[in-house]
């Protein structure tokens, strides 16, 4: 049976509050780690080894840079969408979709707290 309520009640609210915040935390220690990670790359030169094995570790070093500045890209963009749900929250529109305008599901909003469409309106998409 689909619930008929318009939005979550303030204790439901304050519930997936917290759940975001700890993910906000979690995340910008993870981005923390990830930025740490990239200015490590950039000081472990390979001025000392063989032109062989220098060329073969620089390219692995692009690479890796390359990787980390795209996890950290996502890791930003991941911020960005879990402070925006602090925004719905406060403005008591999270969990709401906005393209059906029904309540996203908990056990959706548990797994990805961020989501602002339900499975149905996912589906849709597809």
């Amino acid at each position: 049976m689909a619930d008929e309520r318009t939005r979550y009640s303030d204790a439901e609210l304050e519930e997936f509050k917290k759940i975001i915040e700890e993910k906000i935390e979690k995340a910008e220690r993870d981005l923390s780690l990830i930025r740490e990670s990239f200015i490590n790359d950039q000081n472990n030169g390979t001025d000392d080894t063989s032109p062989t094995f220098k060329a073969f570790e620089e390219g692995a070093e692009t690479l890796s840079k390359e990787q980390n500045a795209i996890l950290a890209a996502r890791q930003e963009k991941f911020i960005y969408d879990l402070k925006n749900a602090l925004i719905r929250i406060r403005n008591k529109t999270y969990g709401v979709c906005r393209v059906t305008g029904n309540l996203i599901s908990k056990d959706r909003l548990k797994a990805v707290p961020h989501a602002t469409l339900s499975i149905e309106a996912k589906n849709m998409q597809r």
